[in-house]
């Protein structure tokens, strides 16, 4: 029988990406990424929980989108496999990370900050990168649509 590995979260970063690089040069980030619901309690009191979950990236296309464009705060869509690893602390005892990972052909991110909340133009917030706004200029609304009568759909 088949498995799946697959996990998909939606949050908020709670600080900004860290970038780091292996021995022979390739790019990983890791990013911790806040996961928050909310609902009212049988007391009508709004109650709330955030689960922290780690996400690292692989990938080396998404890692340079990751460390340019991401900051504390930002709106993000991540896919990739669940993975747990061990290490050791400075003591000598056995660790284990679970953590979110986005390799090569398998991870996803889509950054979800609307223009003006990447470009900080949001009050009380992290100024943050936007994408580039030659590219957002260039995009024609105009987009011709097929309509499916008659194609058996």
């Amino acid at each position: 029988m088949a498995s799946l590995n697959k996990c998909m979260f939606i949050g908020n970063l709670g600080a900004d990406p860290e970038s780091r690089s292996t021995r022979d040069g390739k790019q990983v980030v890791s990013l911790r990424l806040a996961c928050s619901e909310s609902w009212k309690g049988r007391d009508g009191q709004r109650q709330e929980r955030t689960e922290w979950v780690q996400v690292v990236i692989w990938n080396e296309g998404l890692a340079k989108v990751a460390s340019q464009y991401l900051r504390k705060g930002s709106r993000v869509f991540v896919s990739g496999k669940l993975q747990t690893r061990k290490w050791q602390d400075q003591s000598g005892a056995d660790r284990f990370t679970t953590e979110v990972v986005l390799q090569n052909f398998d991870g996803e991110l889509v950054l979800l900050d609307s223009r003006e909340q990447s470009d900080g133009q949001r009050g009380g917030g992290t100024p943050r990168t936007g994408r580039n706004p030659d590219f957002d200029s260039d995009l024609d609304d105009d987009v011709p649509f097929i309509r499916a009568e008659g194609m058996g759909w």
